[in-house]
């Protein structure tokens, strides 16, 4: 049963504590490598034999997901209880166990959406990192205007059939199961779409990986080609997907925004000031040389600790039971803003470091640097573009009427 007094939260505390601990292996209590993050799944690897350990153990007390009820595996925590965990994982300087999109997007939706049987079969297995999930949202032809989509799912008695193409499916290629958006009803838009969910290993699923100029290859073109569905996977009524699609929306923007596109740390690239202090040099005083340059670092600075803290505030208010609403497409818009800003500053500070991208003769972080600023271009697309987040908040948040 939920408390939260000062008493039986500082008890609370303390088992906490000891349970880490005891529980936490030491190599988890480092910075994140980008290369041992944990996604899980049915073809999870573990570069770190520890970080299966944690997962594991962290999994089992259900505390990847700490709120969610104890009944489908969650931790079962009060909001009280669920803070002090997060304040004596940081303490110890603890690793996140799992980085997963049925914990940050799909889980929530499907607590608040799903029937007890789909939450009894899905849930469980989010928490311990079992299955990996991807989004099958956005289509060719329907990105910004989401609800344009066109990918098929018919009616033929015992099933459904599903025929179509989606576009920036991250991690397609590696994930196990989808929740997809599908039009099942061709005569309206938004009323004509229902969500479902599959298995990637279905007959006629096919996801190709679509390279970056990173590079890198995180997203993927996925396709359906008559892929039979059983009816108990669709989560809520049919024709009734989109009220859940624009909740998942706020809870994906949600934890994009946690995270400001900052990465896991560790990653081998250092800061701005720490490049512009290598590569411009310092004054007397020990300062960055370029005054200009010390200047547009410092401001900065000053926007990622406003943005930390009024995340930190949206926070306190979510677990004070406050919806968080549409001020998720502020933070998802000042997110891609800020990272976008910060990737401009470490070329700049680079200098002609900041021309490396493979071979010999430049730093690693710097090759990293150069790639990952290339890939910030497209914060302000995924997750929702900055010009659909700004129209939001202007009609929802600001209450600006349709542009004639």
């Amino acid at each position: 049963m939920a408390y939260d007094n000062a008493e039986q939260l500082e008890e609370f505390r303390l088992a906490a504590r000891k349970w880490l601990e005891e529980n936490c292996p030491p190599s988890m209590r480092t910075p994140m490598l980008d290369d041992e993050i944990v996604w899980g799944g049915r073809n999870a690897t573990f570069k770190n034999p520890d970080s299966k350990v944690w997962l594991d153990r962290m999994g089992e007390k259900g505390w990847t997901a700490p709120e969610w009820p104890k009944e489908y595996g969650g931790g079962g925590l009060s909001r009280g209880e669920a803070r002090v965990l997060e304040q004596e994982m940081r303490r110890i300087k603890a690793r996140p166990p799992l980085f997963s999109f049925g914990l940050w997007m799909f889980g929530p939706a499907l607590l608040e959406f799903g029937n007890y049987e789909q939450k009894l079969r899905f849930i469980p297995d989010i928490v311990k990192g079992k299955i990996r999930w991807c989004q099958g949202y956005s289509e060719p032809g329907a990105g910004s205007d989401l609800a344009d989509l066109q990918t098929r799912c018919e009616d033929k008695g015992d099933h459904y059939l599903i025929n179509g193409q989606k576009v920036w499916t991250s991690y397609a290629d590696k994930a196990d199961w989808i929740f997809c958006l599908v039009r099942t009803d061709t005569s309206v838009k938004h009323e004509g779409i229902s969500f479902i969910l599959f298995d990637m290993k279905s007959p006629g699923v096919e996801a190709r990986p679509i390279q970056l100029i990173s590079g890198e290859s995180p997203f993927c073109e996925t396709f359906f080609t008559d892929v039979k569905v059983p009816k108990d996977q669709l989560v809520g009524r049919l024709n009734g997907g989109w009220d859940i699609a624009k909740r998942l929306l706020q809870f994906e923007r949600s934890s994009i925004s946690a995270g400001g596109f900052g990465g896991t740390g560790g990653s081998g690239i250092l800061g701005p000031e720490d490049y512009a202090k290598q590569h411009v040099g310092t004054d007397e005083a020990g300062r960055i040389a370029d005054g200009d340059m010390r200047g547009r670092i410092t401001d900065h600075k000053m926007y990622v600790k406003a943005f930390s803290l009024t995340v930190q505030r949206q926070a306190e208010q979510a677990k004070a039971g406050q919806a968080v609403g549409h001020t998720a497409s502020i933070l998802k818009y000042a997110a891609a803003k800020m990272n976008q800003d910060r990737h401009e500053l470490l070329i700049e500070s680079l200098g002609t470091e900041g021309l490396g991208w493979e071979g010999e003769g430049f730093d690693r972080g710097a090759k990293k640097a150069t790639r990952q600023w290339l890939r910030s271009k497209g914060n302000s697309i995924e997750g929702g573009t900055s010009e659909i987040n700004l129209n939001v908040v202007a009609k929802r948040v600001l209450g600006l009427k349709e542009h004639q």
